[in-house]
């Protein structure tokens, strides 16, 4: 049996990309561990040489905590108006042969080539005379119908890889639509269901425009709109940033680790196979 030869080249290419995912990694994590004045001194580079977890307390302590409640709440509820309406109307386009229903499914994709920011200004008036300005359900609302294009078009390709004989047994053993629904397509649809719920989180945790525009007081405002405060006239808080920034990615990081298996399967379309 003949042995393979190393591939050096792809092993050099590893270490190199390693390199440059792994730096700014290390570039982040050690400045939150260090004094505002050590990593002015040091570089961002340098080893921490006096560890401190000053920075993580002071960001709770500073409003941080508020902030990040605000975006747990805004997440959630988006993420869960996502998966109570984007189902049934997969469900519905895959199952439904009308053209009426072609039609409508068309229309909502649109939404993919509408960006926020070219409706901000009427989505603005709306929320007003809705009177939810200043409000995290102004936030949610648009946040969550502008999500619901892109989870309709992948949980729609999901279940369209559920073959037909599936349906067909059934609906022969007198199987109506909704048994259909929740006993064969949503347990088949597993990956699609993970694909919709990362992306949807992650539209609403990193979402920064509809916050911006719809709020304004302290109470409601969410994770990327306080780590403006880092920020002041003489400078930016570097360490006191980037130790917030680790604090509101952990639980978005959480959510993929678990998920990240039936994201893939989603993303490449397999998810009925």
């Amino acid at each position: 049996m003949s042995k393979s030869r190393p591939n050096h080249l792809a092993g050099f290419g590893s270490v190199v990309w390693l390199l440059v995912v792994g730096l700014p990694l290390y570039v982040m994590l050690v400045a939150t561990f260090q004094s505002r004045s050590d990593y002015a001194a040091n570089g961002p580079l340098a080893f921490p040489e006096h560890f401190t977890l000053d920075n993580y307390v002071k960001d709770l302590n500073s409003g941080f905590a508020q902030y990040f409640l605000n975006t747990v709440v805004v997440t959630v509820c988006v993420v869960g108006i996502v998966v109570l309406l984007v189902p049934p109307l997969a469900y519905t386009i895959v199952r439904s042969r009308g053209r009426a229903t072609t039609t409508v499914f068309r229309l909502f994709l649109l939404g993919l080539a509408i960006p926020s920011q070219a409706v901000i200004v009427p989505m603005f008036f709306v929320i007003s005379e809705a009177g939810l300005y200043d409000n995290l359900i102004g936030v949610i609302l648009p946040t969550a119908a502008f999500a619901m294009p892109v989870c309709a078009l992948i949980l729609t390709g999901v279940m369209r890889d559920i073959t037909p004989d599936l349906y067909e047994a059934m609906t022969m053993d007198g199987a109506s639509s909704r048994r259909v629904f929740f006993q064969l397509v949503l347990p088949l649809s597993r990956s699609g269901l993970a694909t919709i719920v990362v992306f949807s989180a992650l539209q609403a945790w990193n979402g920064f425009l509809f916050p911006l525009v719809l709020t304004q007081s302290a109470e409601t405002k969410v994770i990327t709109m306080g780590l403006y405060e880092f920020q002041t006239e003489h400078g930016v808080d570097t360490p006191g940033l980037l130790a917030a920034v680790v604090l509101s990615m952990l639980p978005i990081l959480i959510v993929y680790l678990f998920a990240r298996r039936a994201l893939v399967q989603g993303l490449m379309g397999v998810g009925g196979k």
